[in-house]
């Protein structure tokens, strides 16, 4: 029997506005097990970036249940939700979503504070190790601000793996780099989920991108439209 590591079973969400009540996702159940790479495609406000949010326990839906690594997040509180997220979960976004009065190796090292594991040391250790994968040794000490948007997404990365997360949650991760920084990029979140078997779930509208995951998914106006 096959061990999903991420169960997303029937989630559905609306919200009210002024003119009532707005579908954003309708019906949507699919699973990811371990070391699998799966997109999430689909136009702009098709609810892709939302179905994402409620697999991270970022965000509630109004009905059905994400399970992941087999506990059912949506039963869970947001402190729980975000002990499950910093067990499970790594997270690359578009914007990068750095600190920027934390230098590169300070961005990479907090998580593991926050999951209170290794001491400093340890920590700074692993951090600059993982830094050093992305290519970016020379860059412990620099801030944010200090980087190229291309090299500020490779510290993104590196933030994200410095845990070893079993599931790596990728929005639109090139969105905001031109195409051949974007290229780099994912070729080295394709690599590393290769290399630490982490899943991957991208959500992206680049065709070309969901192509070179093993299953794609179709959101059309808030409902899963298709499976590859």
């Amino acid at each position: 029997m096959v061990e999903y590591l991420l169960q997303v079973s029937r989630i559905s969400k609306s919200v009210h506005d002024a003119s009532g009540e707005l579908s954003i996702l309708n019906d949507i159940s699919f699973s990811v097990s371990a070391g699998e790479t799966v997109s999430i495609v689909g136009a702009s406000g098709s609810g892709k970036s939302t179905l994402l949010s409620i697999m991270a326990g970022l965000d509630v839906p109004s009905s059905g249940e994400v399970f992941v690594g087999g506990t059912n997040i949506c039963k869970l509180e947001e402190d729980a939700r975000a002990l499950v997220r910093a067990t499970y979960i790594g997270f690359v976004f578009q914007n990068f979503q750095l600190i920027d009065h934390l230098t590169a190796l300070e961005n990479v090292m907090l998580p593991l504070e926050l999951l209170g594991g290794p001491g400093a040391s340890q920590a700074r250790t692993r951090a600059s190790e993982m830094l050093g994968r992305v290519g970016l040794s020379q860059r412990l000490n620099h801030y944010p601000r200090f980087l190229s948007g291309g090299e500020q997404q490779r510290v993104a990365l590196a933030r994200a793996f410095v845990v070893r997360p079993k599931i790596l949650m990728a929005d639109e991760p090139t969105g905001s780099l031109d195409h051949a920084t974007g290229a780099l990029i994912m070729n080295l979140i394709f690599e590393m989920n290769k290399e630490f078997q982490t899943a991957l779930v991208l959500v992206t509208h680049d065709a070309a991108l969901a192509a070179r995951c093993s299953r794609g998914l179709t959101i059309e106006a808030g409902q899963l439209k298709d499976q590859r």
